[in-house]
């Protein structure tokens, strides 16, 4: 057994910026949570958050809402859909994405995944004719290859809506992830790439769309204090026609996240340097491989993912706990019951139907998943793969 112990939390996240907490303070100072409390003429925090981000993902309109479960929907319910209609996802995806369609009111397809941990696009074509929409997660930053997926929905008429709570400050081929749908939808919760704690934004072009997911966001007829929308007269044939569901974001929130936004691609920058150690350690451990990352994707390696190639239940949970005792800390995917920040599509239970999804059982059944927070050190990196390279010996062919 490795001597060595590992002893940094594997969920404690950088304090926030000295910028963000000022901010945050002069909100406190005033009172002004609320987006809409603001002097007349004045932007407010969440206005000129949604200015900004919309700015970043080169997208005309951005609304800050208070979750990306919320974000997403915001977008299905602006995008129309409800009861009787399915929408496809894929299933290797976190609860909260079935959960918004099921709040829909719609069904969940769901589709399966391959080897390298994203959809399988055959799978998808085979499905397509059961939906008009796709709510494809861009689950743990692994992006598929979305000029296929683009292709797939144009030819199948499927309307595209992304989760990218992973991939905020991705791309593929150069565009930006959650940029290729209909609408995109990002995660500001603690342990995604800019942290408000909780907290989502929901971008896209459309114009209706966005007025739909303002007026439903609970804007109180005052639509017209939020900056990155287009002209009112859009909102005036929806405004009393389209329900309020109360998803904002409020200004505290929106001023610890702006300077954060401003720091993005430097933060994705320092995740990739200790990924890459972490993808490069394990892929040299028998026993151990990480899914190949193809050179068209700029991924964020915030977490890490690799599969314990043909073990089973009893040796993976040897292998887990070993690695926790000494101070390792990885989930696994196929835990009958969800655990954590974990889940399977099998523990949906509220899904009328749950799928035979072989594919996805096989994958999931091997899959360990790890955070890499920023306040571990790249050298802290190393003494990871280390423990886990000396477990992976002890356990994996004892």
């Amino acid at each position: 057994m490795a001597e060595k112990t590992f002893t940094k939390n594997f969920t404690r996240q950088e304090p926030i910026c000295e910028e963000g907490i000022e901010k945050a303070l002069e909100i406190l100072r005033t009172g002004k949570l609320h987006r809409y409390n603001v002097d007349s003429g004045e932007k407010g925090e969440a206005a000129l958050l949604e200015e900004e981000f919309a700015a970043y993902m080169g997208k005309k309109y951005c609304l800050a809402c208070a979750s990306c479960g919320s974000a997403i929907y915001l977008a299905l319910k602006a995008l129309g859909v409800g009861p009787g209609d399915k929408v496809l996802c894929n299933a290797f995806t976190l609860a909260p994405v079935p959960g918004a369609i099921e709040n829909s009111g719609a069904d969940v397809e769901l589709v399966e995944i391959t080897d390298d941990y994203t959809v399988d696009l055959d799978d998808l074509i085979r499905k397509a004719a059961k939906a008009k929409w796709f709510l494809l997660s861009h689950m743990r930053g692994h992006i598929v290859n979305m000029d296929r997926v683009m292709e797939i929905c144009r030819a199948h008429d499927l309307t595209l809506i992304e989760d990218a709570a992973h991939t905020m400050g991705a791309s593929w081929d150069g565009m930006k992830s959650g940029a290729f749908g209909k609408v995109g939808c990002f995660s500001t919760q603690t342990y995604k790439h800019i942290n408000s704690g909780e907290g989502g934004l929901l971008v896209t072009d459309d114009p209706e769309v966005i007025s739909r997911a303002t007026i439903h966001s609970g804007s109180y007829m005052l639509y017209d204090r939020h900056t990155s929308r287009p002209s009112t007269e859009v909102f005036e044939p929806l405004k009393t026609v389209v329900p309020s569901y109360s998803c904002r974001m409020d200004n505290l929130r929106a001023a610890i996240l702006r300077p954060q936004l401003q720091m993005l691609d430097e933060q994705c920058a320092r995740w990739n340097k200790r990924y890459r150690i972490l993808e490069q350690g394990l892929n040299r451990i028998d026993g151990i491989a990480c899914p190949k990352r193809d050179p068209r994707e700029a991924y964020v390696g915030s977490s890490i993912q690799f599969s314990l190639i043909g073990r089973d239940e009893a040796t993976i949970q040897a292998f887990l706990q070993s690695c926790m005792d000494l101070g390792v800390e990885l989930k696994w995917f196929g835990n009958k019951d969800p655990v954590g920040f974990t889940s399977a599509y099998s523990s949906w239970k509220y899904i009328d139907e749950l799928p035979s999804l072989p594919a996805t059982d096989r994958i999931l059944s091997t899959m360990c998943d790890m955070r890499v927070p920023l306040t571990f050190s790249e050298e802290d990196c190393q003494a990871i793969v280390e423990i886990i390279g000396s477990v992976a010996l002890e356990i994996l062919f004892d």
